[in-house]
């Protein structure tokens, strides 16, 4: 039994939580397990590490990461970093050594602006889409697959499309054309929503469905670094819940949950060195999309999503 196979194989589900359309099914570890790492606003905001430009002309899917802990530090596939020349978003998971630096792969959330706005980047306090993610998965596992790159051109059109997509959703104009924009401007929804999910005891992930379909889940090795993201995970999948206000939120099938866990833990696997410590597994069938970081026998980041025609056809 491989640790993946090993790691979803000892979850259960806590209570589960619903507000509007968003519903969260809890996954929990059996016990509780201290993260051996520190998370990237931690980082930032503890002056431990910082993201700029390559260069002082910069390349759009590069920034540079130095780790000055001497812990290692998470970043997280999604997470929002402001400033520098451009908005950017990671295009997946990474974990940095103490006291490193690293090249990391991103994508532009901000097609409109190539200036210095601050000589560093800032923590954005968000994460991307639910629905922005899944298709940056997919195109980061074809690129991975074809070539060894983790940022290309069509990886970067898809996330600008999903930009787009966001700004005329919610009817956000954008001088730069920033997802950051249109997430400001909902910003009190996403905190309405926000405040009414809790970690639980033990949880070290969530499932999560819109309007009683399951879009994807996200799973960490230590219910402390759950508790920490968890705020960003549930705007995420708000964010693409309040395009369907009217969707009533069905009660969330468990055996779902228990199915994709099963197909995930069963389904081949490829793997690749990681960016930083650890080993990047990939997976993409039919039905879901699949990424895990691996360090040893550790899982310490997992994230699954339906596929976007299996979504559009639930609902």
């Amino acid at each position: 039994m491989n640790p993946l196979q090993q790691t979803l194989g000892t979850l259960s589900f806590g209570t589960t939580v619903a507000h509007a359309n968003l519903t969260m099914v809890p996954l929990l570890a059996p016990a509780e397990i201290a993260p051996a790492y520190m998370l990237l606003d931690e980082a930032l905001q503890n002056a431990l590490a910082d993201v700029t430009e390559v260069s002082e002309a910069g390349a759009v899917p590069e920034l540079l990461f130095r780790n000055r802990a001497e812990h290692d530090v998470l970043l997280v596939d999604g997470e929002e970093l402001v400033g520098a020349k451009q908005n950017r978003v990671l295009n997946l998971t990474i974990l940095a050594p103490a006291r490193s630096e690293l090249r990391i792969p991103v994508s532009c959330v901000e097609a409109g602006r190539w200036a210095w706005r601050s000589r560093k980047f800032a923590p954005g306090l968000k994460k991307l889409h639910a629905r922005a993610r899944a298709k940056k998965m997919r195109g980061v596992t074809a690129a991975l697959r074809e070539s060894g790159a983790r940022a290309r051109g069509d990886i970067q059109a898809g996330v600008w499309d999903e930009v787009d997509a966001k700004l005329a959703a919610f009817k956000v104009r954008s001088a730069s054309s920033a997802l950051h924009d249109a997430l400001e401007a909902v910003a009190p929804d996403l905190e309405a929503v926000r405040a009414r999910f809790a970690p639980q005891p033990r949880q070290v992930g969530a499932a999560f469905f819109i309007g009683g379909a399951l879009v994807g889940l996200d799973l960490f090795d230590s219910p402390a670094a759950l508790a920490k993201l968890l705020p960003k995970l549930v705007e995420s999948y708000a964010f693409d819940a309040l395009e369907k206000p009217s969707a009533k939120a069905a009660g969330p099938s468990l055996e779902e949950v228990r199915a994709l866990l099963a197909r995930i833990a069963q389904a081949p696997a490829e793997a690749y060195p990681a960016v930083g410590k650890g080993t990047d597994l990939r997976i993409d069938t039919a039905q879901f999309s699949a990424a895990a970081l691996l360090e040893g026998e550790r899982v310490v980041h997992l994230a699954a999503f339906a596929l976007q025609e299996e979504r559009d056809e639930v609902a």
